[in-house]
């Protein structure tokens, strides 16, 4: 026989490993619950909890997920990374709409001086346009090249209509932002 002390001395020596032991628990597919040292070939697929020696769940462990839930996942996460960089871009268009504008007066007077040029432009091309169908009515012209340049000068002074309703819209959507950021400000 082993003298006591010796006994009591492997006995401590072994309490470490015994507290540092892990074990696995599930609840099966069939609704029970299984234990073991390693994963319990009942838990494959299964969300498995991890304790220590005393029982206590210290981890745990999604089931594997399928393909789909993986992809489904995925997409989750690139959105919401979409919707946190769509947010902060945002969030940085305030910053700059309240550092550009100091009223909604500002947003006017910005929009009327970039209509300004647009119109001095939509005016240009409507006399250069009244010019060209001029010479295109003298005889002796050259019809072919007057009709080309006209064609050019009409769509130009389509161009421009087009730009100022742009121009419209976005000031429009800033002055409304303003009133919006100016009034959650307050």
């Amino acid at each position: 026989m082993l003298p006591a002390a010796l006994v009591i001395a492997i006995t401590v020596a072994a309490l470490p490993t015994a507290a540092e032991a892990q074990s696995y628990r599930c609840v099966g597919k069939d609704g029970k619950k299984y234990y073991g040292q390693s994963v319990p070939p009942q838990c494959a697929g299964l969300p498995v909890e991890v304790m220590n020696a005393q029982g206590v769940v210290v981890k745990r462990i999604d089931a594997q997920a399928t393909a789909d839930e993986r992809a489904k996942k995925e997409a989750e996460e690139v959105d919401r990374k979409k919707r946190e960089a769509q947010s902060k871009d945002e969030g940085r268009r305030d910053r700059a709409l309240m550092a550009t504008y100091t009223s909604e007066k500002d947003v006017q007077d910005a929009r009327a001086r970039a209509l300004e040029g647009n119109r001095r432009q939509v005016a240009e091309s409507e006399a250069r346009i009244a010019a060209l169908k001029k010479r295109r009515a003298a005889p002796g012209e050259n019809v072919a090249g007057i009709d080309i340049e006209l064609k050019a000068q009409e769509g130009l002074l389509a161009s421009k209509k087009k730009e100022a309703e742009a121009i419209n819209a976005r000031y429009e959507d800033d002055r409304k932002r303003y009133v919006e950021l100016s009034r959650k400000g307050k």
